[in-house]
């Protein structure tokens, strides 16, 4: 029946396995027992307070970075199943927006520090005896960096679907099921795709946090490149650094490699209107993959199990059409204030217990400070991204308009998005102590180092999706300069560069953190702001204090929001169109 459904034909000599099959099977073969071998290490006997000792030797690196890279793995695996649920529903029901992007705007202004510290004694409760709380609280640590850029940007795609795609969709009768992975999916894979890149690279300036815990005075290390660069980073060893960046780079090479260049590759069968002749994205995986001969074959098993995925019978069959009986409007209206005070009354439950918790320890005072605190950090997070946009939404749309420049600077891009700003901890130090810089002002790039590349990768996402006839039809007609902003890029661009920057806003206060407090070597400098402030209290084990910046973080985020990005979506989804 498989047979003669896909004609596969008779196994003849030349269709037998090739030397390219052989190839391909030796790196995947050889990945995957990388990925086991490291993966057994995770689930062992750990006690609370136990030292894992962590070693400088360079030997010990190639194991430290199969462990790093199943955890960002296991993190991205875990960011695409909440993006295409949570993304989708926020983006189909009004409802469900007014509570889930609220919720993403909080969670992602959540230090990763105070969220370690928190979450870090519940994952050990859930696993006692097993080192595999500690590795579910770094996971769960380094799924809170990938994870916010890639729901804003697929909630975005979801609302930004052009016309004639949702036509189409309603031509052939598509069921909701079907539209989203017919429609929806492939027109927002590219995107996404993009923002997953730098959620990989955004999670190793992460990592150095999440695999060298401080919580309760008690510091939980695993082993990994993060913790070997926590730990140089502490005996001020710069000949371990350079291991640890030489063993970083090959990693991003590897991975961009065999995983990032094959799929967007792949992802360019997806882009509407590609012209004869234009220039794809090369990849020597990629092209090997299609030399097999064995692997070929293996559609004949996977592809009618994705059909049977995406076009179920149940889904595809022909309903008569009928009338929908909707709610009075009245019903609606009261429906929709039942919802809002609920909500509301949730909020003010949360505050109250929030503000019992907190109230026994701090003293008004000390809460109007913390605020002003805030404000401190949000005037740099707000330089900075003023500054870092100047900058990278120029070069991202050089980048993305020369397919062969993009093959030069993306991993280039990448590496830099992965390298962890602590590596520049004894620059920093040595600048600011020999020359008495303002610690205020030399430490605020620190934030922005690894949040920067948000703004430079969609802005890339955003211009590689403009159809290549619509450069052709504005170069015919002549036009160039400020009008081609203006009537090209900037209806590209702008709702990708939005998602950019809400995000890149988003991380430079989580960096905060780790940006407000640098250490060399046992030397310790500290910068004002609201991320100095989390940072010495996590230290402590402070929880009330660890909560209270948390919370101040999280208004200062939502206002922001809010007031700024809200009305940018709202005007990049109403003006900034190309149709």
């Amino acid at each position: 029946m498989l047979r003669n459904h896909y004609k596969l034909p008779h196994i003849e000599k030349r269709l037998l396995p090739n030397i390219w099959d052989g190839l391909v099977l030796m790196i995947v073969m050889a990945v995957i027992a990388s990925l086991a071998w490291g993966a057994m290490d995770m689930d062992v006997p750990y006690q609370f307070g136990t030292v894992i000792s962590i070693s400088l030797d360079p030997s010990h690196l190639p194991g430290y970075a199969v462990s790093t890279v199943i955890r960002m793995l296991l993190a991205l695996m875990v960011s695409f199943i909440f993006t295409l649920t949570i993304s989708t529903l926020a983006a189909k029901s009004d409802a469900a927006a007014k509570i889930i992007l609220p919720a993403l705007d909080i969670l992602q202004s959540i230090p990763i520090l105070g969220l370690l510290s928190i979450t870090v004694v519940g994952f050990i409760a859930l696993f006692p005896d097993s080192r595999l709380g500690p590795e579910c609280a770094a996971i769960f640590a380094i799924f809170t960096s990938q994870v916010w850029n890639m729901a804003f940007s697929f909630y975005q795609s979801l609302r930004s679907i052009p016309k004639e795609w949702q036509e189409a969709a309603a031509i052939y009768h598509l069921s909701p099921w079907q539209r989203f992975w017919h429609i929806e999916v492939p027109f927002a894979t590219p995107g996404l795709l993009w923002n997953t890149m730098v959620s990989m690279s955004a999670g190793w300036f992460y990592v150095v946090a999440s695999e060298a815990i401080s919580v309760a005075n008690t510091t939980i290390t695993l082993p990994g490149i993060g913790s070997y660069i926590s730990k140089a980073i502490w005996q001020g060893d710069s000949k371990a650094i350079g291991y640890a960046i030489f063993a970083m780079f090959l990693v991003i090479l590897i991975y961009d490699q065999l995983l990032f260049r094959p799929l967007l590759k792949w992802a360019e069968t997806f882009k509407p209107d590609t012209l004869e002749g234009e220039t794809s994205t090369p990849s020597w995986f990629y092209d090997l993959l299609t030399k097999t001969r064995l692997f070929k074959y293996l559609s004949v098993i996977y592809q009618p199990l994705i059909e049977f995925f995406i076009n179920p019978p149940r889904f595809t069959r022909t309903k008569p059409a009928y009338k929908t009986s909707l709610p009075s409007p009245k019903l609606a209206r009261w429906g929709r204030y039942a919802f809002n005070t609920l909500t509301a009354l949730s909020l003010l439950w949360a505050m109250k217990v929030l503000c019992d918790f907190m109230i026994a320890e701090i003293t008004m005072d000390e809460a109007f400070w913390v605020l002003w605190l805030g404000l401190i950090t949000g005037v740099k997070v707000m330089v900075l991204i003023v500054l870092a946009s100047l900058v990278w939404v120029p070069l991202g749309v050089y980048i993305g308009m020369r397919p062969n420049a993009a093959q030069i600077c993306q991993p280039i891009a990448q590496f830099l998005a992965a390298f962890p700003a602590n590596l520049l901890y004894p620059l920093v130090v040595i600048l600011i102590v020999k020359y008495h810089l303002n610690i205020n002002i030399w430490t605020m790039p620190l934030m922005i180092l690894g949040t920067q590349w948000y703004i430079l990768f969609n802005v890339i996402a955003g211009t590689s999706a403009l159809p290549q006839e619509l450069h052709l039809a504005i170069q015919n007609f002549g036009v160039s300069g400020w009008l081609k902003w203006k009537r090209l890029i900037l209806p590209a661009i702008f709702p990708y560069y939005v998602t950019g920057a809400m995000t890149a806003a988003g991380g430079a206060w989580n960096a905060s953190i780790v940006a407000e407090v640098v250490e060399w070597d046992g030397q310790r400098l500290t910068a004002q702001g609201l991320g100095r402030y989390i940072t010495e209290f996590s230290d402590q084990g402070d929880f009330p204090r660890i909560a209270l910046g948390i919370t101040v973080m999280c208004i200062y985020v939502l206002v922001l929001n809010h007031v700024l990005w809200r009305k940018l979506y709202r005007i990049a989804e109403n003006r900034f169109t190309l149709e």
